[in-house]
């Protein structure tokens, strides 16, 4: 069956755009579609049965949209990219520790964008601030770390594409009140979730990563749901104990984080080397 030819003129227009654009745009999208169709549930369906019908969306928008990466994972490349992935977490909390342990928190700031969530029961606060988790992990790791950076590596390498992503992932998110105090981390954290998809090749470490950290962002960082901050800083307080602590739980973590993704790397080799033996096989037959 033919295309229509409107159809056909926006195809051919699409195709001559730069890739940068396309990548961006595609990126962009995918994972505002995701994000916009769990505001439209919160508007249009009561907290928390706004969570049941978003399930299956989610479950749609994976089949629909998660195929830009490989979904299924050697246990290997899953051992080492879940380690990777729960140091990524730890990584960015601990970040934020230290950060506002040389500089004053801005609590105010910080809380100000889900002030809803703390006129909720405690139980159904829990559950939206899960979903809402789990719908920015899914839709922001999909367009960003896929429809957005997949092109851009194969066109440009992926240092590139890690650098240009996350720059479009900053960007983004400069629209929320608590992203101010925190671009520098905002950037660093989508390296690293760049790294994970490029190197384990999937989007799924990724997504779990993502979805645990913001359900320690929305109780703790940016509500008083699961605690607050408050500790002073350094300058009052002086280099303490509580400082030192964190900080090497960031090295180690750090340090942790980049053995798992070494360990993608030369199981990514080996497997590449297995399925070299194995085609040189057939080919004798």
């Amino acid at each position: 069956m033919n295309m229509e030819p409107g159809t056909n003129k926006f195809l051919k227009i699409w195709g001559r755009l730069p890739i940068l654009i396309r990548a961006i745009f595609s990126g962009f999208m995918v994972s505002t579609a995701g994000i916009t169709v769990w505001a439209v549930m919160l508007w249009l369906i009561m907290p928390p049965w706004s969570v049941i019908p978003m399930i299956f969306v989610l479950w749609a928008f994976w089949k629909f949209f998660g195929g830009i990466r490989k979904v299924k994972l050697y246990p290997f490349t899953w051992k080492w990219s879940i380690i990777a992935a729960i140091c990524f977490v730890i990584i960015v909390q601990s970040s934020f520790v230290i950060t506002f342990r040389i500089k004053e928190f801005p609590a105010a700031q910080f809380t100000s964008d889900y002030k809803i969530l703390g006129k909720m029961p405690l139980w159904t606060a829990w559950i939206m601030l899960i979903m809402s988790s789990v719908v920015a992990g899914i839709c922001e790791e999909t367009g960003y770390r896929g429809y957005l950076q997949t092109p851009l590596e194969k066109k440009y390498g992926p240092v590139a594409a890690i650098i240009i992503s996350s720059i479009i992932f900053t960007i983004i998110h400069l629209s929320k009140n608590w992203a101010h105090p925190i671009i520098p981390h905002i950037f660093f954290a989508s390296v690293l979730l760049g790294i994970l998809a490029y190197k384990s090749g999937s989007l799924i470490p990724g997504i779990i990563g993502h979805s645990i950290l913001d359900i320690f962002d929305y109780s703790f960082w940016w509500t008083h749901i699961a605690g607050s901050f408050k500790k002073q800083t350094i300058f009052i307080t002086g280099i303490d104990i509580h400082f030192i602590i964190w900080t090497l739980i960031f090295l180690l973590a750090l340090f942790i984080f980049y053995k798992s993704i070494v360990k993608l790397k030369r199981e990514d080799l080996l497997i590449e080397k297995v399925v070299e033996i194995i085609n040189a096989k057939k080919s004798q037959y």
